[in-house]
């Protein structure tokens, strides 16, 4: 099977981040020999300008204001569904009873390395995120929830929550700090499966209501952020909406971290501005090594775009919704020429099959449903009109089920067939390419981040 390769994108030792309204922002400072320390931390961001005390009122005083800096930064979640990050903020704080924060980087998504990246290299600006965000919704304790396959990524964290907690918290009372593993599986990551997990079940998606915000782990309100969105939650704090929004669109402001892979020179994890262009990505990876057949925007419940409709793309949700994709978890994947996108295609969405909870009749019945019928159509063997029985499966799928699986799995295969359809009519007629013989190229399954950091970050276009 086909592993992604990783090459850490470095920022060199510029200017701080408060200096100028440039890249990068959450990757300054990185090094090539592992994480930075609590003192390089602070040497590069200063202290968290978090203030506790005062009383209950003031408390609930200074918690308002950070999510209203929040709200005016217009910061979109990083996890994949873009929902606004304070308005979920806001929801928790609202709610009755002490809350928890879950600082989800579960990444499970097999083409993603931006989680791990930040947990293996800057795990004290999640840290300060999660804890900015704790003080926001009155919780008392964070818990960090690592993908059981990143090893390196989770002793990085533990190390450094084992730093803080022998006295050298960047904001003197902290929430209680946690790290914990949790499986690679496909949704494991999914906000009720998280919960169902930590709080001693299997990691399957339960159907809601009650809501996460409202009851969460131990019955609690509790916030679940993805690991990116904390980070720059930590940044905002320490400069501010304005400086946030000095990047990126009016609609998805400030930068984001992207996962490049396919055929290109430096493949690895790369911070752009939300707008720049997919070709300026391209180049800050050096360049493609062979001609490309399409992309895939968002990861495995993403969008497919084919080659001839990549010229001018720019990588932002509002620029890509025309071409019916969006940056979901910050992947943008090429495919190379030689590649045969159907083979590809039917494998991938096999694998997604397989990743089912099986507690649910689109996941158990549909997706196996569409997987067989792709590998049908893959292998020639197809019976006629397999292309709208695929349609109708994935009509019947959609906007059911405990999660979203469903839906992002169909997404997948239907913006496959659109941006492919040539070659899906070749095979539905004449059987196997010669693509079809070579080695995959879509990443299954991940491969945990190496320690080469030789490359330079996308600058601002």
């Amino acid at each position: 099977m086909s592993e992604l390769p990783s090459t850490l994108a470095e920022a060199p030792p510029a200017m701080g981040p408060a200096d100028a309204p440039a890249l990068p922002r959450l990757l300054a400072g990185i090094t090539a020999h592992g994480a930075m320390t609590l003192e390089e931390h602070f040497a590069l961001h200063g202290p968290l300008p978090i203030v506790r005390g005062g009383g209950r009122k003031r408390g609930r005083e200074h918690a308002a204001m950070l999510i209203s800096e929040i709200e005016r930064s217009g910061l979109l979640g990083r996890g994949g569904a873009a929902f606004p990050a304070a308005k979920k903020m806001r929801a928790v704080a609202s709610s009755r009873g002490r809350a928890i924060v879950l600082a989800n980087a579960a990444e499970g998504e097999p083409a993603s390395l931006k989680d791990r990246t930040l947990l293996e290299t800057l795990p004290h600006l999640v840290l300060d995120g999660g804890v900015v965000a704790a003080e926001a919704v009155g919780a008392d304790e964070l818990i960090v929830c690592a993908c059981e396959s990143a090893q390196a990524a989770a002793e990085s964290m533990a190390s450094v929550i084992e730093e803080r907690g022998s006295g050298s918290s960047s904001s003197g009372h902290s929430p209680r700090l946690r790290m914990t593993s949790v499986p690679g599986n496909y949704v494991a990551g999914q906000e009720s499966a998280l919960i169902n997990y930590l709080g001693g079940g299997p990691a399957k998606p339960m159907f809601t209501p009650p809501m996460p915000f409202e009851q969460g782990l131990r019955r609690r309100p509790t916030l679940i952020s993805n690991v990116e969105t904390l980070a720059h939650i930590a940044l905002i704090a320490r400069h501010g909406a304005p400086w946030f929004r000095q990047l990126g669109a009016p609609t998805q402001p400030g930068s984001a971290l992207v996962t490049l892979s396919g055929p290109v020179a430096h493949q690895g994890v790369y911070e752009i501005e939300h707008g720049a262009s997919l070709a300026s990505l391209i180049d800050a990876g050096g360049g493609t090594t062979t001609r490309v057949r399409g992309a895939l925007l968002g990861g495995y419940a993403g969008s497919w775009i084919g080659a001839e409709r990549l010229h001018g793309v720019a990588l932002s949700n509002e620029h890509l919704a025309p071409h019916g994709a969006s940056l979901g978890a910050g992947v943008v994947l090429l495919l190379s020429e030689q590649a045969c996108p159907v083979a590809e295609t039917a494998r991938v969405a096999r694998w997604l099959s397989d990743q089912s909870s099986r507690q649910c009749g689109p996941c158990l019945h549909g997706l196996d449903a569409l997987a067989g019928t792709l590998a049908e159509i893959a292998a020639g063997t197809a019976q006629p009109r397999a292309a709208q029985r695929i349609d109708r499966l994935a009509s019947l799928v959609a906007r059911r089920g405990a999660c979203s699986h469903p839906d992002g799995s169909a997404n997948l295969i239907l913006s496959a067939m659109e941006a492919f359809g040539a070659e899906f009519d070749d095979h539905a007629q004449h059987g196997p390419c010669e693509g079809c013989a070579r080695p995959p190229e879509l990443p299954l399954p991940v491969r945990p981040i190496a320690e080469d950091s030789s490359r330079k970050p996308l600058v601002r276009q």
